[in-house]
Parts: structure tokens; sequence; C-alpha cells
């Protein structure tokens, strides 16, 4: 039997390619679109720039899909390059609709709108066989979440001083265990719990898409909480900064409650920047500080589901099921944030950060338009499965209100502005 390459090794290896890449000169753009008629929508689908763009990223995503059949002893067939045009396409089409400027008033990003394409495509028309060779939605997030590692630079947060740090501990520590606590007192299973309670008390999506990782979780449950985190987000970036503007709340404890509970970043930028120059760049610093604790929050939870999710009778698992059940991806995700924070300088970051960020979010893209294509609404909102949407709700209710109490005490009355 051949020996194959676990998948976390393999988004590592990939993300770890695709930064060498970049770093060596090879930029990937995603394709750009700002209109607000059809005349001006049709000069910029015209576009070579954009269509060459789009053929950069579909070889990129092909060449990464053979590499992991190659890596996984798996064959590459023609499928696998249809099923990569697919969803290629589909998030062509989404970053069109994003680039809408009506739409850009609400900073929504690509992969909102990745989502709701996939989620049409599965509940009202149907995912062809064909294309589940290409979907690989793990694998995308994980190569996502490597590269954005390297964005992460730990001086920024240095910058930023202590109060981001102090909220971000306090936040996620409470908002986790009050979460874990409300999911068990509704009956849901522990994968349920861990997903839920790290996805809103830490960083949605990428929290909850390293807890599955860390405790080998089921991917319909993963695919699940994913969809709760973005639907979701979108009321709570929309109403936030209005009501902190009808109670007065300063521009910092505005930001620190908009970046400490809004789980999608994108969602966060766009919620910041409607409230004001000074909130957008506190909600960064806060959630940039959640951020930095998600590969701490995934080492204590593979590290707590190893010693006490066994089966029964069986020994105390030691160091090796430890290391085994341990998502390396998380490792990958460390180790680029070290290299970029202390051996890359800040002019090459400079120069290299918005290739990484656009290739990052296409992979983020391909992530969404999978979840969708994954995901049934008679799965999220169907008899019986009412429980983890309402757990979820609660805890980010209580998110909301503690988060508002944690920022005012931080950026605002206790320990000053």
């Amino acid at each position: 039997m051949k020996k194959t390459l676990h998948e976390d090794w393999i988004a590592v290896v990939l993300a770890g390619l695709s930064l060498i890449l970049i770093f060596s000169g090879l930029k990937p753009t995603l394709p750009k679109f700002e209109w607000s008629d059809g005349a001006s929508l049709t000069a910029q689908l015209s576009s070579a720039k954009n269509w060459g763009n789009m053929g950069v990223l579909y070889v990129w995503l092909c060449s990464c899909l053979a590499i992991t059949r190659l890596l996984s002893s798996q064959p590459v067939s023609i499928h696998l390059f249809l099923g990569a045009l697919f969803l290629v396409t589909v998030a062509f089409f989404a970053q069109v609709i994003t680039g809408n400027k009506a739409i850009q008033q609400y900073g929504i990003e690509i992969v909102l709108f990745s989502l709701l394409l996939g989620l049409f495509i599965s509940n009202v028309l149907r995912v062809p066989a064909w294309l589940k060779a290409a979907i690989q939605t793990e694998l995308y997030i994980k190569i996502g979440l490597v590269m954005l590692g390297s964005t992460i630079i730990f001086g920024d947060i240095m910058k930023a001083g202590a109060f981001g740090i102090i909220q971000s501990v306090v936040v996620v520590f409470t908002v986790w265990y009050f979460s874990f606590w409300v999911c068990k007192k509704l009956g849901l299973d522990d994968e349920f719990r861990m997903m839920i309670s790290s996805a809103v008390s830490i960083c949605g999506v990428s929290a909850a898409i390293a807890t599955s990782g860390a405790i080998e979780g089921d991917n319909k449950k993963l695919s699940q909480v994913i969809s709760l985190v973005l639907i979701v987000a979108i009321p709570m970036m929309l109403l936030m900064p209005p009501i902190a503007h009808a109670l007065n709340m300063s521009p910092a404890v505005t930001g620190a409650w908009l970046g400490g509970t809004i789980d999608t970043s994108g969602a966060v930028v766009a919620a910041g920047t409607l409230a004001g120059e000074e909130a957008f760049k506190i909600a960064t610093i806060v959630k940039f500080s959640q951020n930095v604790l998600l590969g701490i929050a995934a080492f204590c939870i593979s590290l707590y589901w190893a010693y006490n999710k066994k089966q029964e009778n069986a020994p105390k698992p030691g160091l090796k099921t430890i290391w085994e059940r341990f998502p390396k991806f998380v490792l990958g995700f460390i180790v680029a944030s070290l290299i970029f924070s202390f051996l890359v300088s800040p002019a090459t970051f400079k120069d290299l950060k918005a290739p990484i960020k656009d290739l990052q979010t296409f992979f983020f893209a391909l992530a969404f338009v999978c979840i969708g294509l994954e995901t049934k609404f008679k799965d999220i909102f169907g008899a019986g499965n009412s429980r983890p949407a309402l757990a979820f709700v609660i805890a980010q209710v209580f998110n909301i209100f503690f988060t508002l109490i944690v920022a005012y005490l931080v950026f605002g009355g206790l320990f000053g502005a």
C-alpha cells in the first residue's frame, strides 16, 4: 500500500509552495470589478486583464489539486480540472457581484456571495457527480489559514498595545465557557459544543475549522456551524454601528465592541468602516488579537480532546496520540507568522501583502463555494436541527453584551481611553 500524506500536511506544503512562488516574483491577482451600471460592467467583463487573472488562478488551483492527488496516491482525472473550472467560474461571478458599488458600500466580501451561489446551486439546482472531485472544502480553508499566518505580524499586535490583547483574552475564555455550557444544556454533542464555542468566542469560521481539525470533527456539523457564523454576521455587521452611534459610544469602545463580537474579518472591516476611521482601527486590532489566539486555542483543544475523548477501556493517550490528532496546519500558520514577522523585511512584506491576500481570499472563496454546494437548508433549519442554531444565537447574544461591558472597561471607563 502506498504511503499517503495527511491532508493537513498537504495544505502546509501547498501554502508553502504558494508563498515561495509569490516571494519569487509570481504575484496572482483576483479579477477587479467596480461597476454601477450595465455599461461599466460590460467593459470590465470584456477586460483581458481580468480574464488573464482568472486564468492564472485556475492554473494555480489545478496545480494544487493535481499535487494533492499525487501526494495522497489518488489518480488525476479530467473531472478534477472540469470541477476546478466550475468552482473558479462561480467564484468569478461572486467577485463580479461584490464589485457592484452599492454592495461595496456595505463592505461585503466575495466569500459571502461565494457561499450564496453555492447554496443556490445545491438547494435549487443540483450538484453534478463529476464536480465532487474538486470539492475539497477543508483543504482550501487550511491553505488559506496557513497563508493568513503570513499576514499576522507580531509587531503590529505589539504596536496596538496591551488593551486589545487584554480584551481578547478575557472575552475568548469567558464566552467560550458560556457557549460550551449553553450547548451542553441544549443537549448538543461534544463536537458541536467545541466548534460552536470556538466559532463564537475566537474568530468565527477560522476557529471552527481549526477546532474541527483538532477533534477530527464531522464535516456536516462543521458546514452547519460555518453557515450559522456567516448568516448571523450579516445583521450584526449592519446593525451594530448605528446602535453604537445611537448610544453615543466613543470610537475606541465602538471598535473594540465590533472587533470582539463579529465573527468574520470581512464583516469586522465592513462594520468598522461604517463606524468611522478610529473605530475601524481599534476593531481591526482587537480582531487581530483574537486571531493570534487561534493557534493557542487549537493546541489546547487538541490536548483536551486527546486526553478526554478516547475509546472505552483504551489506554490514556500519550504524546504520539496528541501529535497525531494535533492539526498540523496550525503549525504552518504559526511558522508562516514567525517567518514573516522576523525574517522578512517590512518593505518586502509590504510588496508581497497584496498578492498573498488575493490568493488567500481566492482559496477562501473556493471553500465557501464548496460549503454552499455541500449544505442543504433542511440540514440547518429542518426538524431536529434547530438546537445548534439556537445555541449559537444564545451564545452570540451573550457575547454581544459581555464584550460591550469589557470594551467599555478596557477602552473606556476603567483603564482609560
